[in-house]
């Protein structure tokens, strides 16, 4: 694998000086595209022996080009943007970080619903301009003793009931796994959605953006909501039908909204949730501290790195590649333990 070139389709943090000590020991390089579009990334993954994906679309016509890639992996959790039935006809191991950021994830969520609950940004908006008025926020009420509605009880999900527990409050959870939750999270389990959605005084979204998750939350379920709700997504912005929910804040039908994922980012600048005042967005920030950006990028390198070395990596969401007859790689000479 000597000089073996891995490509980085896009990446938040200024280089890539982890990725290649991490490469190094199978003796690949890493190199950034130069841009992300597909002509341009299925240009530059044609010499490419594996692919490290972060936003970026990685669609069939990228796959298609790269013709000497063995593993795609994604810096994260989602698969949304990649093509993976052709990854997997292609041969080509895919993997994620499924636990990535979880504490990350639920301490941005705990301090949406903390924010909105205390009218945090109206009250600092309001002394910014010169006006001091305690209850200048509205009704703000009480979170100790409320119904916390976590919908997903993934890594991410399970984090936000640990934290939420010791602030009082009751933990509803919905999810269509057929694993449930550890017991000692205290989660009740509601029946349906609707169910929880009713119920529920803070509803916090953790479900991958999948076909069947798109505009989960709609003009419908807002409706079954309580008018003095609050809803908090840190998922995927395409769970949320964001038209609806701008309409259900602008009508009162729901109280407020903490929003780190939206359908379109960057939002246009006239994208009405922004101009909202009981609506708090964040930029996709969710994922980020020093650590678990350290820690991502170490773990996704590694995962590369473990099948040019021969080996099965951590974290294959797309394990029937393994020793099959497409396989890029013979898994079925390779250890059968993840690296």
């Amino acid at each position: 694998m000597a000089d073996a070139r891995v490509l980085v389709t896009d990446r938040a943090w200024p280089d890539l000086a982890v990725e290649a000590r991490v490469l190094a020991e199978v003796g690949a390089v890493p190199f950034d595209a130069p841009a992300e579009d597909a002509a341009t990334l299925a240009e530059h993954a044609a010499d490419a022996v594996a692919i490290l994906f972060c936003w970026a679309d990685v669609p069939a016509a990228v796959l298609d080009a790269a013709e000497r890639c063995q593993v795609v992996c994604r810096y994260g959790v989602g698969l949304d943007n990649v093509d993976l039935a052709r990854a997997t006809e292609l041969g080509m191991v895919v993997t994620n970080i499924p636990d990535y950021c979880a504490d990350e994830v639920a301490e941005h969520a705990l301090a949406l619903i903390l924010a909105l609950a205390r009218g945090i940004v109206r009250y600092a908006d309001q002394t910014s301009a010169g006006t001091w008025v305690p209850a200048g926020a509205g009704q703000l009420h009480r979170l100790r003793g409320s119904t916390l509605g976590i919908v997903g009880l993934g890594a991410n999900g399970q984090a936000l009931a640990r934290r939420a527990r010791g602030l009082g409050l009751r933990l509803l959870g919905y999810t269509t796994s057929a694993t449930p939750p550890p017991a000692e999270l205290g989660v009740e389990l509601a029946g349906s959605l609707d169910e929880l959605l009713a119920a529920a005084d803070v509803v916090s979204l953790h479900v991958p953006l999948r076909e069947s998750t798109r505009n989960l939350i709609g003009a419908r379920e807002l409706a079954l909501m309580k008018p003095t709700a609050l809803l908090v997504n840190t998922a995927r912005g395409g769970v949320v039908d964001t038209a609806a929910l701008a309409a259900a804040l602008a009508d009162g039908a729901i109280a407020g909204a903490g929003l780190d994922v939206l359908g379109q980012e960057p939002p246009d600048p006239d994208d009405p949730l922004l101009a909202l005042d009981n609506a708090i967005v964040t930029p996709h920030a969710a994922f980020y501290s020093e650590e678990s950006v350290e820690d991502l990028r170490v773990r996704t390198a590694r995962a590369a790195a473990a099948v040019l070395a021969g080996r099965v990596p951590q974290n294959v969401v797309n394990p029937q590649v393994l020793g099959s007859a497409r396989a890029r790689l013979d898994y079925a000479a390779a250890s059968g333990e993840p690296a």
